[in-house]
Protein backbone atom coordinates (compact mmCIF):
# COMPACT_ATOMS: atom_id res chain seq x y z
CA UNK A 1 0.00 0.00 0.00
CA UNK A 2 1.09 3.73 -0.64
CA UNK A 3 1.93 5.95 2.22
CA UNK A 4 -0.40 8.83 2.79
CA UNK A 5 0.02 12.67 3.04
CA UNK A 6 -1.00 14.05 6.21
CA UNK A 7 -3.43 16.17 4.86
CA UNK A 8 -4.81 19.10 7.34
CA UNK A 9 -7.60 21.53 7.19
CA UNK A 10 -6.44 25.15 6.64
CA UNK A 11 -6.35 27.18 9.67
CA UNK A 12 -8.89 30.25 9.32
CA UNK A 13 -6.02 32.83 8.29
CA UNK A 14 -3.08 31.86 7.24
CA UNK A 15 0.29 33.96 6.15
CA UNK A 16 2.86 32.96 4.00
CA UNK A 17 5.16 34.86 4.14
CA UNK A 18 9.13 36.00 2.85
CA UNK A 19 8.93 34.23 -0.43
CA UNK A 20 9.10 34.85 -4.18
CA UNK A 21 5.58 35.23 -5.70
CA UNK A 22 5.85 34.08 -9.48
CA UNK A 23 2.06 35.47 -10.86
CA UNK A 24 2.29 33.20 -14.09
CA UNK A 25 -0.76 35.11 -15.81
CA UNK A 26 0.18 38.62 -14.70
CA UNK A 27 4.04 37.11 -15.60
CA UNK A 28 5.08 39.06 -12.36
CA UNK A 29 7.66 38.04 -10.24
CA UNK A 30 8.98 39.69 -7.20
CA UNK A 31 8.88 39.41 -2.99
CA UNK A 32 6.08 39.63 -1.32
CA UNK A 33 3.11 37.34 1.12
CA UNK A 34 0.12 35.70 0.83
CA UNK A 35 -2.58 36.21 2.58
CA UNK A 36 -5.30 33.32 2.96
CA UNK A 37 -8.53 33.56 4.64
CA UNK A 38 -11.37 31.46 5.02
CA UNK A 39 -9.67 29.16 1.84
CA UNK A 40 -9.62 32.15 -0.17
CA UNK A 41 -6.85 34.54 -1.74
CA UNK A 42 -7.35 37.57 0.84
CA UNK A 43 -4.40 39.60 0.03
CA UNK A 44 -0.84 39.40 -1.88
CA UNK A 45 1.95 41.74 -1.24
CA UNK A 46 3.60 43.04 1.86
CA UNK A 47 1.22 41.97 4.77
CA UNK A 48 1.63 42.57 8.43
CA UNK A 49 1.77 39.92 10.85
CA UNK A 50 -0.07 39.44 13.49
CA UNK A 51 0.34 36.47 16.30
CA UNK A 52 -3.12 35.27 15.76
CA UNK A 53 -2.45 34.11 11.91
CA UNK A 54 -0.85 30.66 11.08
CA UNK A 55 2.13 31.91 9.68
CA UNK A 56 4.65 29.60 7.24
CA UNK A 57 8.25 30.74 6.45
CA UNK A 58 8.07 30.81 2.97
CA UNK A 59 12.02 32.06 2.79
CA UNK A 60 13.94 30.70 -0.78
CA UNK A 61 11.10 29.93 -1.56
CA UNK A 62 8.77 29.91 -4.60
CA UNK A 63 4.44 30.54 -4.05
CA UNK A 64 2.78 30.43 -7.32
CA UNK A 65 -0.24 28.94 -8.66
CA UNK A 66 -1.49 25.01 -7.91
CA UNK A 67 -0.52 23.01 -11.01
CA UNK A 68 -2.56 21.82 -13.52
CA UNK A 69 -2.09 18.19 -15.55
CA UNK A 70 -4.73 17.92 -18.38
CA UNK A 71 -3.26 14.10 -18.38
CA UNK A 72 -3.45 11.10 -15.93
CA UNK A 73 -4.88 7.87 -15.36
CA UNK A 74 -6.12 7.18 -12.30
CA UNK A 75 -7.53 3.72 -13.64
CA UNK A 76 -11.27 3.79 -11.86
CA UNK A 77 -13.33 2.48 -12.52
CA UNK A 78 -11.59 -1.03 -12.89
CA UNK A 79 -8.56 -1.44 -12.10
CA UNK A 80 -7.79 0.28 -8.60
CA UNK A 81 -5.22 -2.34 -7.69
CA UNK A 82 -3.18 0.30 -9.76
CA UNK A 83 -4.70 3.62 -8.72
CA UNK A 84 -7.77 5.30 -7.84
CA UNK A 85 -9.04 8.61 -7.41
CA UNK A 86 -7.69 9.11 -3.94
CA UNK A 87 -4.14 7.78 -4.06
CA UNK A 88 -4.03 9.45 -7.70
CA UNK A 89 -5.14 12.59 -5.69
CA UNK A 90 -1.98 11.77 -2.86
CA UNK A 91 0.12 11.69 -5.84
CA UNK A 92 -0.44 14.54 -7.49
CA UNK A 93 -0.75 16.84 -4.29
CA UNK A 94 3.35 15.39 -3.41
CA UNK A 95 3.85 17.05 -7.16
CA UNK A 96 2.06 19.87 -6.58
CA UNK A 97 -0.60 19.82 -8.41
CA UNK A 98 -4.20 21.03 -7.52
CA UNK A 99 -5.82 19.92 -10.64
CA UNK A 100 -5.47 17.09 -13.25
CA UNK A 101 -8.05 15.61 -15.50
CA UNK A 102 -8.41 11.84 -15.62
CA UNK A 103 -8.50 10.24 -19.11
CA UNK A 104 -11.95 7.57 -19.58
CA UNK A 105 -9.57 4.37 -20.65
CA UNK A 106 -10.99 2.95 -17.56
CA UNK A 107 -12.76 -0.35 -17.25
CA UNK A 108 -15.97 0.48 -18.46
CA UNK A 109 -14.61 3.16 -20.13
CA UNK A 110 -15.59 7.06 -19.48
CA UNK A 111 -17.99 6.88 -22.52
CA UNK A 112 -22.02 7.83 -21.15
CA UNK A 113 -22.97 10.85 -18.74
CA UNK A 114 -23.69 8.73 -16.24
CA UNK A 115 -19.45 7.10 -16.38
CA UNK A 116 -19.01 11.23 -15.82
CA UNK A 117 -21.33 12.11 -13.14
CA UNK A 118 -19.41 8.75 -11.30
CA UNK A 119 -16.34 10.34 -11.63
CA UNK A 120 -17.23 13.88 -10.82
CA UNK A 121 -19.17 13.12 -7.24
CA UNK A 122 -16.02 10.58 -6.57
CA UNK A 123 -13.75 13.05 -6.37
CA UNK A 124 -15.92 16.03 -4.69
CA UNK A 125 -14.41 15.02 -0.99
CA UNK A 126 -11.03 14.44 -2.58
CA UNK A 127 -7.76 16.89 -1.86
CA UNK A 128 -7.75 18.43 -5.37
CA UNK A 129 -9.94 19.07 -8.42
CA UNK A 130 -10.72 16.39 -10.58
CA UNK A 131 -12.30 16.14 -14.69
CA UNK A 132 -12.83 13.56 -16.39
CA UNK A 133 -12.15 13.05 -19.81
CA UNK A 134 -14.78 11.46 -21.96
CA UNK A 135 -14.11 8.68 -24.35
CA UNK A 136 -14.60 10.10 -28.26
CA UNK A 137 -15.93 6.72 -29.28
CA UNK A 138 -18.54 4.25 -27.33
CA UNK A 139 -16.25 1.53 -25.60
CA UNK A 140 -13.12 3.39 -27.43
CA UNK A 141 -13.77 1.38 -30.54
CA UNK A 142 -13.21 3.98 -32.90
CA UNK A 143 -16.80 3.35 -34.79
CA UNK A 144 -19.50 5.60 -33.00
CA UNK A 145 -19.36 9.12 -31.24
CA UNK A 146 -20.44 9.37 -27.60
CA UNK A 147 -23.34 11.30 -26.36
CA UNK A 148 -20.66 14.99 -26.36
CA UNK A 149 -23.30 17.13 -25.54
CA UNK A 150 -24.92 15.25 -22.49
CA UNK A 151 -21.36 14.54 -21.08
CA UNK A 152 -19.86 17.91 -21.12
CA UNK A 153 -23.47 18.94 -19.24
CA UNK A 154 -22.36 16.48 -16.86
CA UNK A 155 -18.61 17.86 -16.47
CA UNK A 156 -16.63 16.15 -19.66
CA UNK A 157 -13.92 18.85 -20.00
CA UNK A 158 -12.46 17.20 -22.97
CA UNK A 159 -13.06 13.60 -25.30
CA UNK A 160 -10.27 11.20 -26.15
CA UNK A 161 -9.88 7.45 -26.76
CA UNK A 162 -6.24 8.42 -25.06
CA UNK A 163 -4.44 4.85 -25.47
CA UNK A 164 -6.59 3.66 -28.65
CA UNK A 165 -6.10 6.01 -31.40
CA UNK A 166 -9.10 6.98 -33.66
CA UNK A 167 -8.13 5.64 -36.99
CA UNK A 168 -10.89 6.38 -39.07
CA UNK A 169 -10.41 10.13 -40.79
CA UNK A 170 -14.27 10.53 -41.11
CA UNK A 171 -15.21 9.71 -37.42
CA UNK A 172 -11.97 11.83 -36.18
CA UNK A 173 -13.64 14.67 -38.51
CA UNK A 174 -16.73 13.90 -37.20
CA UNK A 175 -15.74 13.89 -33.16
CA UNK A 176 -13.87 17.82 -34.00
CA UNK A 177 -17.17 18.87 -35.53
CA UNK A 178 -19.30 18.21 -32.44
CA UNK A 179 -16.61 18.85 -30.06
CA UNK A 180 -16.64 22.55 -31.60
CA UNK A 181 -20.31 22.43 -31.02
CA UNK A 182 -20.01 22.06 -27.57
CA UNK A 183 -16.56 24.06 -27.02
CA UNK A 184 -14.41 21.73 -25.99
CA UNK A 185 -10.70 20.16 -27.53
CA UNK A 186 -10.59 16.84 -28.97
CA UNK A 187 -7.15 14.81 -27.72
CA UNK A 188 -6.63 12.13 -30.07
CA UNK A 189 -3.82 9.74 -29.21
CA UNK A 190 -1.63 10.38 -32.22
CA UNK A 191 -0.29 6.78 -33.57
CA UNK A 192 -1.10 5.62 -37.15
CA UNK A 193 -2.05 1.66 -35.72
CA UNK A 194 -0.50 0.30 -39.12
CA UNK A 195 2.80 2.05 -39.30
CA UNK A 196 3.40 1.00 -35.34
CA UNK A 197 2.53 -2.70 -36.01
CA UNK A 198 4.00 -4.15 -33.03
CA UNK A 199 6.26 -1.52 -32.15
CA UNK A 200 7.62 -1.35 -28.54
CA UNK A 201 10.34 1.04 -28.58
CA UNK A 202 11.45 3.90 -31.20
CA UNK A 203 12.59 2.21 -34.35
CA UNK A 204 16.48 3.01 -35.22
CA UNK A 205 19.61 1.68 -33.96
CA UNK A 206 18.86 0.57 -30.58
CA UNK A 207 15.96 -0.82 -31.15
CA UNK A 208 18.08 -2.86 -33.75
CA UNK A 209 21.19 -3.78 -31.01
CA UNK A 210 18.45 -4.71 -28.63
CA UNK A 211 16.11 -6.86 -30.82
CA UNK A 212 13.23 -5.51 -30.11
CA UNK A 213 10.31 -4.65 -32.87
CA UNK A 214 10.98 -0.60 -33.29
CA UNK A 215 7.76 1.84 -33.93
CA UNK A 216 8.60 4.76 -36.30
CA UNK A 217 8.42 8.14 -35.63
CA UNK A 218 6.20 8.65 -38.62
CA UNK A 219 3.33 6.42 -37.00
CA UNK A 220 3.13 9.51 -34.46
CA UNK A 221 3.66 12.35 -37.02
CA UNK A 222 1.21 11.30 -40.06
CA UNK A 223 -0.99 11.07 -37.69
CA UNK A 224 -0.51 14.72 -36.18
CA UNK A 225 -0.33 16.04 -39.28
CA UNK A 226 -3.93 14.62 -40.01
CA UNK A 227 -5.36 15.84 -37.35
CA UNK A 228 -4.47 19.22 -37.64
CA UNK A 229 -5.32 19.23 -41.03
CA UNK A 230 -8.91 18.14 -39.72
CA UNK A 231 -8.55 21.07 -37.18
CA UNK A 232 -8.64 23.14 -39.79
CA UNK A 233 -10.98 21.99 -42.32
CA UNK A 234 -13.56 21.65 -38.79
CA UNK A 235 -12.33 25.03 -37.55
CA UNK A 236 -12.38 23.12 -34.26
CA UNK A 237 -9.93 22.88 -31.51
CA UNK A 238 -7.62 20.35 -31.15
CA UNK A 239 -5.22 19.17 -28.54
CA UNK A 240 -1.98 17.17 -29.31
CA UNK A 241 -0.67 15.08 -26.31
CA UNK A 242 2.18 13.30 -25.36
CA UNK A 243 4.16 14.87 -28.53
CA UNK A 244 8.05 12.51 -28.94
CA UNK A 245 9.27 13.47 -32.54
CA UNK A 246 10.73 16.44 -34.07
CA UNK A 247 8.76 15.38 -37.22
CA UNK A 248 5.56 16.18 -34.98
CA UNK A 249 7.33 19.02 -33.92
CA UNK A 250 7.50 20.78 -37.82
CA UNK A 251 3.94 19.53 -38.24
CA UNK A 252 2.48 21.78 -35.19
CA UNK A 253 5.11 24.39 -36.04
CA UNK A 254 4.06 24.56 -39.56
CA UNK A 255 0.27 25.05 -38.43
CA UNK A 256 0.50 26.85 -35.61
CA UNK A 257 1.23 30.43 -38.00
CA UNK A 258 -1.89 30.76 -39.03
CA UNK A 259 -4.14 28.01 -36.64
CA UNK A 260 -5.28 29.59 -32.86
CA UNK A 261 -6.69 26.34 -32.36
CA UNK A 262 -3.57 24.08 -32.11
CA UNK A 263 -2.39 23.14 -28.70
CA UNK A 264 0.29 20.40 -27.34
CA UNK A 265 1.85 18.89 -24.62
CA UNK A 266 4.85 16.99 -24.02
CA UNK A 267 5.55 14.54 -20.72
CA UNK A 268 8.55 14.78 -18.86
CA UNK A 269 10.01 11.67 -19.93
CA UNK A 270 10.12 12.47 -22.77
CA UNK A 271 12.38 15.35 -22.14
CA UNK A 272 14.42 13.96 -19.56
CA UNK A 273 15.47 10.48 -21.35
CA UNK A 274 16.59 9.29 -25.20
CA UNK A 275 16.20 5.91 -26.38
CA UNK A 276 19.74 4.71 -25.32
CA UNK A 277 18.36 4.76 -21.43
CA UNK A 278 16.49 1.51 -22.78
CA UNK A 279 19.81 -0.31 -23.10
CA UNK A 280 18.86 -1.67 -19.72
CA UNK A 281 15.84 -3.25 -20.68
CA UNK A 282 14.23 -1.14 -18.15
CA UNK A 283 10.18 -1.99 -19.09
CA UNK A 284 9.37 1.07 -16.88
CA UNK A 285 10.59 3.40 -20.19
CA UNK A 286 8.34 1.15 -22.28
CA UNK A 287 6.05 3.87 -22.90
CA UNK A 288 3.59 5.04 -25.42
CA UNK A 289 5.01 6.76 -27.54
CA UNK A 290 7.80 5.65 -26.97
CA UNK A 291 11.00 7.35 -25.66
CA UNK A 292 12.71 9.18 -28.94
CA UNK A 293 16.45 10.26 -30.08
CA UNK A 294 18.53 12.38 -28.43
CA UNK A 295 17.63 14.62 -31.46
CA UNK A 296 13.66 14.16 -30.82
CA UNK A 297 14.64 14.96 -27.08
CA UNK A 298 16.43 18.22 -27.86
CA UNK A 299 13.96 19.45 -30.62
CA UNK A 300 11.10 18.93 -27.56
CA UNK A 301 12.92 21.08 -25.43
CA UNK A 302 13.59 24.08 -28.18
CA UNK A 303 9.87 23.36 -29.41
CA UNK A 304 8.43 24.26 -25.17
CA UNK A 305 11.15 27.24 -25.08
CA UNK A 306 9.86 28.10 -28.51
CA UNK A 307 5.87 28.22 -27.09
CA UNK A 308 5.33 25.27 -29.90
CA UNK A 309 4.77 22.89 -27.08
CA UNK A 310 1.84 25.08 -24.48
CA UNK A 311 2.06 22.73 -21.57
CA UNK A 312 3.94 19.76 -19.45
CA UNK A 313 1.59 16.77 -18.30
CA UNK A 314 2.54 13.47 -17.13
CA UNK A 315 0.56 10.57 -18.61
CA UNK A 316 0.90 9.31 -15.07
CA UNK A 317 0.20 5.74 -16.18
CA UNK A 318 0.55 3.34 -12.58
CA UNK A 319 0.69 -0.58 -13.35
CA UNK A 320 1.49 -3.17 -11.22
CA UNK A 321 4.56 -4.58 -10.28
CA UNK A 322 3.64 -7.90 -11.42
CA UNK A 323 3.18 -6.66 -14.82
CA UNK A 324 5.87 -4.69 -15.47
CA UNK A 325 8.47 -7.34 -14.30
CA UNK A 326 7.14 -9.31 -17.44
CA UNK A 327 9.13 -9.68 -20.52
CA UNK A 328 9.48 -6.13 -22.29
CA UNK A 329 7.45 -7.38 -24.95
CA UNK A 330 4.64 -8.45 -22.78
CA UNK A 331 5.12 -5.57 -20.09
CA UNK A 332 2.12 -2.79 -20.46
CA UNK A 333 2.92 0.69 -22.19
CA UNK A 334 3.03 3.66 -19.25
CA UNK A 335 5.00 5.21 -16.14
CA UNK A 336 3.83 7.06 -13.07
CA UNK A 337 5.02 10.63 -13.22
CA UNK A 338 3.20 12.97 -10.75
CA UNK A 339 5.55 12.90 -7.74
CA UNK A 340 8.51 13.34 -10.06
CA UNK A 341 7.34 16.11 -12.81
CA UNK A 342 8.89 19.32 -11.53
CA UNK A 343 12.66 18.13 -10.31
CA UNK A 344 12.70 16.22 -13.89
CA UNK A 345 11.71 19.25 -15.68
CA UNK A 346 13.35 22.04 -13.94
CA UNK A 347 16.09 20.15 -14.39
CA UNK A 348 16.33 20.01 -18.26
CA UNK A 349 14.37 22.88 -18.73
CA UNK A 350 15.77 25.64 -16.34
CA UNK A 351 18.90 23.84 -14.86
CA UNK A 352 20.39 22.40 -18.23
CA UNK A 353 18.54 24.49 -21.03
CA UNK A 354 18.75 28.09 -19.49
CA UNK A 355 14.34 28.57 -19.72
CA UNK A 356 13.27 31.27 -17.29
CA UNK A 357 11.75 29.34 -14.08
CA UNK A 358 8.66 31.66 -14.66
CA UNK A 359 8.14 29.98 -18.42
CA UNK A 360 7.96 26.85 -16.62
CA UNK A 361 5.68 27.45 -14.08
CA UNK A 362 3.35 29.12 -16.92
CA UNK A 363 3.41 25.74 -18.36
CA UNK A 364 2.53 23.54 -15.23
CA UNK A 365 -0.24 26.49 -14.82
CA UNK A 366 -1.98 29.00 -16.32
CA UNK A 367 -1.69 27.40 -19.85
CA UNK A 368 -3.13 23.97 -19.14
CA UNK A 369 -6.01 25.48 -17.34
CA UNK A 370 -6.61 27.75 -20.73
CA UNK A 371 -6.68 24.59 -22.71
CA UNK A 372 -9.42 23.08 -20.84
CA UNK A 373 -11.10 26.35 -19.76
CA UNK A 374 -10.60 26.29 -16.54
CA UNK A 375 -10.45 29.89 -14.19
CA UNK A 376 -6.63 30.37 -14.69
CA UNK A 377 -6.41 33.82 -12.62
CA UNK A 378 -5.58 32.11 -8.94
CA UNK A 379 -3.91 35.00 -7.30
CA UNK A 380 -7.07 37.52 -7.88
CA UNK A 381 -8.87 38.33 -4.77
CA UNK A 382 -11.33 36.07 -3.39
CA UNK A 383 -10.15 33.28 -5.46
CA UNK A 384 -10.39 29.69 -3.74
CA UNK A 385 -6.40 28.92 -2.94
CA UNK A 386 -4.73 26.64 -5.28
CA UNK A 387 -1.26 27.58 -4.14
CA UNK A 388 1.88 25.63 -4.31
CA UNK A 389 5.31 26.50 -2.43
CA UNK A 390 8.64 24.70 -4.28
CA UNK A 391 12.05 25.20 -3.32
CA UNK A 392 13.21 25.73 -7.08
CA UNK A 393 16.99 24.76 -6.47
CA UNK A 394 16.72 21.73 -4.13
CA UNK A 395 18.70 18.60 -5.68
CA UNK A 396 17.43 15.48 -4.05
CA UNK A 397 17.67 11.77 -4.69
CA UNK A 398 13.45 10.70 -5.60
CA UNK A 399 12.91 7.41 -4.12
CA UNK A 400 10.19 5.09 -3.62
CA UNK A 401 9.33 7.25 -0.29
CA UNK A 402 8.32 10.01 -2.28
CA UNK A 403 6.17 7.74 -4.59
CA UNK A 404 2.08 8.00 -3.04
CA UNK A 405 0.90 6.60 -5.92
CA UNK A 406 -0.28 2.56 -5.46
CA UNK A 407 2.28 1.82 -8.60
CA UNK A 408 6.10 2.26 -8.11
CA UNK A 409 6.65 1.88 -12.33
CA UNK A 410 9.19 4.44 -12.80
CA UNK A 411 12.26 5.27 -13.87
CA UNK A 412 12.93 8.31 -12.39
CA UNK A 413 14.16 5.98 -8.95
CA UNK A 414 17.67 6.94 -7.71
CA UNK A 415 17.81 9.72 -10.47
CA UNK A 416 18.69 13.19 -8.87
CA UNK A 417 16.09 15.97 -9.38
CA UNK A 418 16.27 19.56 -9.06
CA UNK A 419 13.59 21.44 -7.15
CA UNK A 420 11.08 20.13 -5.03
CA UNK A 421 7.30 20.64 -3.61
CA UNK A 422 7.81 21.47 -0.36
CA UNK A 423 3.93 22.79 0.61
CA UNK A 424 0.05 22.46 -1.33
CA UNK A 425 -2.90 24.31 -0.62
CA UNK A 426 -6.06 22.68 -1.88
CA UNK A 427 -9.58 22.83 -1.18
CA UNK A 428 -8.96 24.07 2.05
CA UNK A 429 -6.40 21.59 2.83
CA UNK A 430 -2.58 22.19 3.58
CA UNK A 431 -0.23 19.57 2.88
CA UNK A 432 3.50 19.50 3.90
CA UNK A 433 5.37 17.26 0.86
CA UNK A 434 7.79 15.26 3.32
Amino acid sequence: MPGKLQIKKQPKEILLYGGTIIDPVRRKKYKGDVFIKNGKIAKIGNVKKKSSIHQVNCNGMVVTHGFCDIHVHFREPGREDKENLASGSHAALAGGFTRVCVMPNTNPPLDSPESIRFIIKKGEPLPIHIHPIGAITKEQKGKEICEMAAMKNEGATAFSDDGLPVQNGEIMRFAMEYGGMVGVPIINHAEDCQIRNDGVINEGEVSTRLGLTGNPDISESTMVGRDLELSQLTGSSIHIPHVSTAKSIHHIRRIKKSLQLVTAEVTPHHLFFNDTALMSYDTNLKVAPPIRTENDRKELIQAVKDDIIDCIATDHAPHTIEEKENTFDLAPFGMIGLESCFGAVNQVLVKNAGMKLEKLIQKLTVNPREIMGFESDLFSLGAQAEVTVLDPEKEWNFLESNIFSRSKNTPFLEKTLYGKIHMVFSKGNMTKIP
